[in-house]
């Protein structure tokens, strides 16, 4: 896990906040998104479950995930955040959301951000979402690797539990868009957008 302390900048209110990076690993989206909650002034750890591997391919990176097997990378998820108070943030992208989904279901957060990866609880092994914890979803509308009801089996579960539950889409079809390296994915638009939004959700 890979920690740093946020900037503290006057009249924000400052959050521990733990990512979770996609299946192409620790990129320098990942990279970029912490630095951008640390520049708003929160604590932010970003959570390494590949011991420093990332990945170009999908393809690839889905093979390495294969190998290592849910379980242990879930294992890894939890042991990431072992360190961090209760009420910390919880915030993933692509399989990293399916991470922070598990990781909210086994630890006290206080909001959990699924940017391209809603996970359905039973999936997980999970028949409900823990009370009055909200959840912000982004997907691009065209995301190849949505799965149909996933969204809003997620929501549903969340509702139910009492709490928020807001989902943002964006045109395109990236997945990964916020990750400039990405150049057939990267939106600069939508990801100024997603970030404007996270800012507000944990703000």
């Amino acid at each position: 896990m890979h920690g740093a302390t946020g900037s503290g900048i006057e009249g924000v209110a400052m959050a521990e906040v733990a990512v979770f990076h996609s299946v192409l690993g620790i990129r320098r989206g990942i990279d970029d998104a912490a630095q951008r909650l640390r520049d708003t002034g929160h604590d932010v750890s970003v959570v390494d479950q590949y011991d420093g591997r990332s990945f170009d391919d999908y393809e690839i990176a889905g093979a390495f995930v294969a190998d290592i097997g849910f379980p242990e990378l879930m294992r890894r998820a939890l042991d990431g955040v072992e360190g961090l108070s209760d009420g910390f943030v919880a915030l993933g992208f692509s399989n990293g959301g399916g991470m922070a989904t598990h990781v909210a279901l086994h630890r006290r957060v206080s909001r959990a951000i699924l940017c391209s990866g809603a996970l359905p609880l039973e999936m997980l092994g999970a028949d409900h979402w823990p009370d009055r914890v909200p959840v912000q979803i982004h997907y691009s509308d065209d995301d190849p690797f949505k799965k149909d009801g996933s969204v809003e089996s997620v929501m549903r579960s969340v509702t139910d539990a009492g709490a928020s539950a807001e989902y943002f889409r964006y045109p395109g079809r990236g997945h990964l868009f916020t990750d400039v390296d990405l150049v057939d994915e990267f939106d600069p638009v939508a990801a100024e957008q997603l970030w404007q939004h996270v800012d507000r959700f944990i703000g």
